[in-house]
Protein backbone atom coordinates (compact mmCIF):
# COMPACT_ATOMS: atom_id res chain seq x y z
CA UNK A 1 0.00 0.00 0.00
CA UNK A 2 1.53 3.96 -1.04
CA UNK A 3 1.79 6.48 1.32
CA UNK A 4 -0.65 8.55 -0.37
CA UNK A 5 -3.25 5.63 0.27
CA UNK A 6 -2.52 4.82 3.66
CA UNK A 7 -2.78 8.61 4.50
CA UNK A 8 -6.31 8.30 3.25
CA UNK A 9 -7.34 5.28 5.47
CA UNK A 10 -6.09 7.14 8.57
CA UNK A 11 -7.73 10.38 7.66
CA UNK A 12 -10.92 8.57 7.13
CA UNK A 13 -10.44 6.47 10.18
CA UNK A 14 -9.71 9.99 12.06
CA UNK A 15 -13.31 11.06 10.34
CA UNK A 16 -14.91 8.11 11.91
CA UNK A 17 -13.66 8.42 15.33
CA UNK A 18 -14.33 12.08 15.10
CA UNK A 19 -18.22 11.16 14.14
CA UNK A 20 -18.54 8.57 17.65
CA UNK A 21 -16.77 11.49 19.70
CA UNK A 22 -19.12 14.14 18.72
CA UNK A 23 -22.39 11.77 18.87
CA UNK A 24 -21.45 10.73 22.32
CA UNK A 25 -20.54 13.98 24.00
CA UNK A 26 -23.25 15.67 21.56
CA UNK A 27 -21.25 17.96 20.19
CA UNK A 28 -23.04 19.28 17.25
CA UNK A 29 -20.07 21.80 15.94
CA UNK A 30 -17.77 18.66 16.06
CA UNK A 31 -21.02 16.48 14.63
CA UNK A 32 -20.89 19.07 11.78
CA UNK A 33 -17.30 18.80 10.72
CA UNK A 34 -18.02 15.11 10.11
CA UNK A 35 -20.39 15.47 6.98
CA UNK A 36 -21.08 17.76 4.44
CA UNK A 37 -23.18 21.02 4.15
CA UNK A 38 -25.26 19.18 1.83
CA UNK A 39 -25.23 15.63 3.09
CA UNK A 40 -27.73 13.00 3.44
CA UNK A 41 -28.34 11.03 6.68
CA UNK A 42 -30.32 8.56 7.45
CA UNK A 43 -31.00 6.71 11.06
CA UNK A 44 -34.63 5.36 10.06
CA UNK A 45 -33.52 1.47 10.61
CA UNK A 46 -33.08 2.64 14.25
CA UNK A 47 -35.69 4.71 14.64
CA UNK A 48 -33.84 8.17 14.36
CA UNK A 49 -34.48 11.00 12.05
CA UNK A 50 -33.53 11.77 8.33
CA UNK A 51 -32.76 14.36 6.33
CA UNK A 52 -29.71 16.77 6.02
CA UNK A 53 -27.41 17.68 8.02
CA UNK A 54 -29.17 20.47 10.59
CA UNK A 55 -32.89 18.55 10.47
CA UNK A 56 -30.91 15.77 11.65
CA UNK A 57 -28.68 17.49 14.32
CA UNK A 58 -32.30 19.25 15.41
CA UNK A 59 -33.60 16.12 16.03
CA UNK A 60 -30.72 14.20 17.35
CA UNK A 61 -30.31 16.79 19.84
CA UNK A 62 -34.02 16.32 21.08
CA UNK A 63 -33.60 12.48 20.51
CA UNK A 64 -30.03 11.96 22.64
CA UNK A 65 -31.73 14.20 25.60
CA UNK A 66 -33.31 10.86 26.62
CA UNK A 67 -29.59 9.23 27.57
CA UNK A 68 -27.45 9.92 30.53
CA UNK A 69 -24.98 8.32 28.20
CA UNK A 70 -24.12 6.26 25.40
CA UNK A 71 -20.76 5.06 23.71
CA UNK A 72 -20.23 4.32 19.81
CA UNK A 73 -17.53 1.74 19.13
CA UNK A 74 -16.93 1.49 15.65
CA UNK A 75 -14.39 -1.50 14.34
CA UNK A 76 -14.22 -3.63 10.62
CA UNK A 77 -13.59 -0.74 8.54
CA UNK A 78 -13.64 -1.34 4.98
CA UNK A 79 -13.03 1.00 2.88
CA UNK A 80 -12.96 1.09 -0.74
CA UNK A 81 -11.00 4.27 -2.31
CA UNK A 82 -11.89 5.71 -5.88
CA UNK A 83 -9.68 8.71 -6.23
CA UNK A 84 -11.75 11.59 -4.39
CA UNK A 85 -14.45 9.60 -3.02
CA UNK A 86 -14.40 6.58 -1.02
CA UNK A 87 -17.48 4.28 0.35
CA UNK A 88 -16.84 3.26 3.70
CA UNK A 89 -18.14 0.28 5.51
CA UNK A 90 -17.78 -0.03 9.49
CA UNK A 91 -19.58 -2.00 12.39
CA UNK A 92 -21.12 -0.17 15.42
CA UNK A 93 -21.98 -1.52 18.74
CA UNK A 94 -23.52 1.06 21.00
CA UNK A 95 -24.18 0.62 24.54
CA UNK A 96 -27.00 3.40 25.75
CA UNK A 97 -27.88 4.76 29.28
CA UNK A 98 -31.20 5.75 29.71
CA UNK A 99 -30.70 6.22 33.96
CA UNK A 100 -28.55 4.18 36.14
CA UNK A 101 -29.70 0.34 36.11
CA UNK A 102 -31.60 1.15 32.67
CA UNK A 103 -29.95 0.49 29.38
CA UNK A 104 -29.60 -0.90 26.21
CA UNK A 105 -27.45 -2.02 23.25
CA UNK A 106 -27.69 -2.12 19.81
CA UNK A 107 -25.26 -3.03 16.64
CA UNK A 108 -24.83 -2.53 12.76
CA UNK A 109 -23.19 -1.22 10.29
CA UNK A 110 -22.57 2.40 8.85
CA UNK A 111 -22.33 3.46 5.32
CA UNK A 112 -20.75 6.07 4.40
CA UNK A 113 -20.13 7.45 1.29
CA UNK A 114 -17.16 10.04 1.51
CA UNK A 115 -15.65 12.92 -0.53
CA UNK A 116 -12.68 14.48 -0.53
CA UNK A 117 -12.95 18.61 0.13
CA UNK A 118 -10.38 21.11 0.60
CA UNK A 119 -10.76 20.41 4.38
CA UNK A 120 -10.51 16.81 4.66
CA UNK A 121 -12.94 13.89 4.21
CA UNK A 122 -16.22 14.62 4.66
CA UNK A 123 -19.15 12.17 4.34
CA UNK A 124 -21.68 13.16 1.51
CA UNK A 125 -24.12 10.60 2.80
CA UNK A 126 -24.48 8.40 5.78
CA UNK A 127 -26.80 5.45 6.06
CA UNK A 128 -26.83 3.54 9.44
CA UNK A 129 -27.57 -0.26 9.04
CA UNK A 130 -29.26 -1.42 12.42
CA UNK A 131 -28.88 -5.03 12.93
CA UNK A 132 -29.98 -6.14 15.78
CA UNK A 133 -31.10 -4.50 19.79
CA UNK A 134 -31.15 -6.00 23.43
CA UNK A 135 -33.14 -5.02 26.12
CA UNK A 136 -35.04 -1.63 24.17
CA UNK A 137 -37.78 -2.90 26.53
CA UNK A 138 -36.15 -2.99 30.00
CA UNK A 139 -34.59 0.28 29.66
CA UNK A 140 -37.70 2.16 28.53
CA UNK A 141 -39.59 0.66 31.66
CA UNK A 142 -40.76 2.25 34.66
Amino acid sequence: MDSPTLADRLEITDLLTRYATAVDSKDWDLYRSVFTADAHIDYSTAGGPVGDRESVVTQLTEQLSLFTCTQHFISNIAVELAGDSAKVRAMFFNPMIVSPGKQFTCGGWYNHDLIRTPDGWRSARLIEEAAWFDGIEAAFSP
